[in-house]
């Protein structure tokens, strides 16, 4: 009877019409089946890792609780953080959700070897099994993002217009993130591609679809929508706006489909605060060290750069900060003396003929913007943020890309989320995509964000890559 329900509509109502509750069970069950064995697997495998750790000092019974203690505690915290709310762990990326679930899970486990009797483990024993679990929970989480086992959420996207059309276009090209899309539902066929059918259909093709989350890309059909929806009478049904879906799974703020209503998020009553004084406090306490300990390198990089081109050691530079003041920004110079002597602000390119080959050294190691630590200890700059732009591209960026001006809701940053996702600004389609990054920086910055940021930063400048 359920069978006949869901694959034909019923002859005494209107097409489509379902009854409440009529969806697919055996689906259901099999998608949380599914996501179950997502964490047993990894489990099994980290209290295996955790027990080979314990046993090596010398089998006991207890060792074996221990590790039970261990494994739940250490995959707890990790599910933990994979499944905030706060923030993507699509866009963290696997090792960076696994070291902030182990970071959690540290304190934990310390608190339980002093409360339970018998759980004493070593620093080393300890650090063993911290270790093992980020490599396992990594290694099997880059497994299931090429498609091994990994469960997928079906999407359904309400509304052609209002992006509804480019995040049908982005899902496609981006099969990496656990969702299908199934297509689109709209009044109108003409141009949504693929197009399920009407909102008079919507309850049976969420329920024909198997559908879990769906997108309103068109923020005008939720009061005709959402009465259909409640009626399936399904709470596993997650509901969506656009930006909101692409913070989700992108990291990042569909610029061109927000209104001025969107900024509402950033002073949101009940929105977790950073305060400035904390973060102020942070970046002093990192900024004047880290200016101690880069001091020696000071002269060396002085004297390549003097003995490579003639002219000053530093280039000073008028940037834009917070509330759009303008402040003098300091760092090693990169380019030939006189490098805009035309008097036209350019934006640097790729292989850009002005860079010198220190400069290009510099550029690729980071190492020219280490006298910005200055314009931190000054409270000009912070550590994270979005980087500073230059007065003269403000005009020329206000005009192209919408909401340009809002970064400077907070103070510019030596990196940045922009920075560390997209890398340089060399137009205003580029700058369109890093004002999307730094917009979700700014609805969800906070200690951890910017520790992500940093630990992004190190890996980048490790590699070498994105320098121009």
């Amino acid at each position: 009877m359920l069978q006949e329900t869901v694959n034909a509509p019923p002859a005494d109502s209107r097409p489509w019409a379902l009854a409440p509750g009529a969806f697919p069970i055996a689906g259901r069950r099999r998608r949380a089946f599914s996501q179950l064995e997502a964490i047993a697997v990894p489990a099994l495998l980290v209290f295996a890792a955790a027990s080979a750790g314990l046993l090596a000092r010398g089998a006991r019974p207890a060792d074996i609780v221990t590790a039970v203690i261990l494994t739940t505690v250490f995959v707890g915290s990790l599910e933990l953080i994979g499944r905030s709310t706060w923030l993507s762990p699509l866009a963290l990326g696997v090792p960076i959700t696994a070291a902030l679930g182990i970071i959690l899970a540290l304190p934990i486990i310390s608190l339980l070897d002093f409360w339970i009797p018998g759980f004493d483990l070593t620093v080393a024993e300890t650090g063993y099994v911290a270790l093992s679990t980020f490599a396992v929970w990594s290694l099997y989480g880059k497994l299931s993002s090429k498609r091994l086992r990994r469960p997928r959420q079906r999407v359904l996207v309400l509304g052609r217009a209002g992006g509804g059309l480019k995040l049908v276009e982005e899902l496609a090209i981006h099969r990496d993130l656990p969702f299908d899309c199934v297509g689109i539902v709209d009044d109108d066929p003409e141009g949504a591609e693929p197009w399920l059918g009407d909102l008079s259909d919507l309850k049976y093709t969420v329920v024909r679809e198997r559908i879990d989350i769906v997108v309103f890309a068109d923020s005008s059909l939720r009061d005709v929508a959402m009465p259909a929806l409640l009626d399936l009478g399904r709470l596993d049904l997650r509901v969506v706006g656009l930006p909101d879906f692409y913070e989700h799974a992108f990291g990042r703020v569909p610029v061109d489909q927000l209104s001025e209503t969107w900024f509402m998020s950033l002073m949101y009553l009940y929105r977790n605060r950073y305060p400035s004084f904390f973060k102020r406090v942070v970046d002093i306490a990192l900024a004047a060290p880290a200016l101690l300990l880069t001091a020696p390198l000071f002269p060396l990089i002085a004297l390549l750069i003097v003995i490579e081109t003639k002219g000053p050691v530093f280039y000073r530079q008028v940037r834009l900060g917070e509330g759009g003041e303008p402040f003098e920004i300091l760092k090693f110079r990169t380019m030939v003396d006189g490098a805009e002597d035309s008097g036209q602000a350019l934006w640097a390119e790729a292989n850009d003929s002005r860079i010198t080959r220190v400069g290009k050294l510099l550029r690729k190691t980071r190492l020219d913007e280490l006298p910005q630590l200055w314009n931190v200890v000054r409270g000009e700059m912070s550590f994270v943020g979005p980087r500073p732009e230059r007065p003269e591209f403000l005009a020329l960026l206000e005009e192209m890309v919408p909401y340009w001006s809002r970064r400077h809701l907070v103070k510019p940053g030596i990196t940045g989320w922009a920075q560390v996702c997209s890398g340089y600004t060399s137009d205003t389609s580029s700058a369109l995509e890093k004002l999307s990054y730094d917009l979700y920086y700014i609805k969800h910055r906070s200690l951890i964000l910017d520790f992500v940021v940093a630990a992004k930063t190190a890996t980048v400048v490790l590699s070498g890559s994105g320098a121009r």
